[in-house]
């Protein structure tokens, strides 16, 4: 409805259209209250011709309208109007006359001010939708310059690594590497085509998908589960995908050693007011005995570790069936 009253008034670019109907509309309003006059008292004459201009002004415009409003005052005057079949001033004609023109010329100038108001809105909408659009090309763009940039620094790493011969370094070239590469997706993914940041579960989903791909271990599934109401700030969510992706990387180095096949369960829930609980529990081999986390020489758990304390959070390895990887976040 909306959308078919923004097109008013009709048949602005074809004038012909405009008038002939706007005659017709004025014919059939002359007859109806010519076929009327004998059931109706007298001082009625603009009965049927006040719903005809004020029809003609709404769909045609305010010129169409203007002339509707001048032959049926004519038409009025001549048929209707004491005395009749003439266009004599009797006693009471100015004032029926002057009457006619105020209401006719009142509706006319309402209905064009109300489609020259719709016409405004509907521009303004429109350059909306257009300003909209180019705002989402923009970030789109921007979000795959940006990520584009952070794949190529993670190719220059790789081709670099090519000229290194100490095994300890090549193997932490790839590793820095890979963080680059994985920075690079996760900030792709962070935001949607509007701008708008994802949903968590939308976030995670496709986050463990590109570990375990990269992981070569098709073998592995991972199931994600997130609360409604566990939402952190985009700011938060890099770092927070980051530490999400080394325990899941290190359950597959570690947890699913010398196994084809594992599963891997995230879940992100809120634990009271205050804070937000990511596992990121596997059923492999579990900690080995002696196992300390502080202890450890693990790049990638010294960098979720670190990360977890700048979202001012704790980060920790737990026993059980398998591991479980938690990251606590404050609310």
């Amino acid at each position: 409805m909306a959308k078919w009253i923004e097109r008013l008034p009709l048949a602005t670019g074809r004038p012909f259209l405009a008038y002939g109907i706007t005659v017709a509309a004025v014919a059939v309003a002359w007859f109806l209250r010519l076929v009327a006059d004998p059931w109706l008292p007298g001082g009625f004459p603009y009965l049927t011709f006040f719903p005809a201009v004020i029809l003609i002004s709404t769909l045609l415009g305010v010129r169409p309208g203007i002339v509707a409003g001048v032959a049926s005052g004519l038409l009025a005057w001549y048929f209707f109007i004491e005395p009749r079949f003439s266009l004599s001033v009797g006693p009471g004609t100015p004032m029926a006359l002057a009457f006619y023109v105020l209401v006719i010329g009142t509706d006319i100038l309402i209905i064009h001010a109300m489609q020259q108001a719709n016409a405004k809105l509907a521009r303004e909408r429109e350059l909306s939708r257009t300003l909209a659009r180019t705002r989402e090309m923009l970030f789109h763009e921007l979000q795959h310059r940006v990520s584009n940039n952070l794949q190529v620094a993670a190719g220059l790493i790789t081709l670099q690594k090519r000229q290194v011969t100490d095994a300890d370094a090549r193997v932490a070239l790839d590793e820095a590497s890979r963080r680059l590469a994985l920075i690079g997706r996760i900030s792709r993914q962070l935001y949607d085509a509007g701008g708008a940041a994802r949903r968590m579960r939308d976030f995670l989903e496709p986050l463990c998908h590109d570990v375990i791909e990269a992981s070569g271990r098709s073998g592995i599934s991972c199931r994600v589960m997130v609360d409604d109401d566990a939402m952190v700030s985009p700011d938060a969510a890099i770092p927070l995908a980051l530490i999400v992706a080394e325990a899941m990387a290190n359950a597959i180095e570690h947890g699913f050693a010398d196994r084809d096949k594992g599963v891997i369960d995230v879940e992100m829930s809120r634990d009271g007011e205050e804070r937000l609980l990511i596992d990121v529990r596997d059923d492999g081999h579990g900690l080995p005995e002696g196992f300390d986390l502080e202890a450890s020489d693990s790049l990638g758990l010294k960098i979720a570790r670190t990360l977890a304390a700048q979202l001012r959070g704790s980060f920790e390895l737990l026993r059980g069936q398998g591991c479980t990887a938690r990251l606590v976040l404050p609310a």
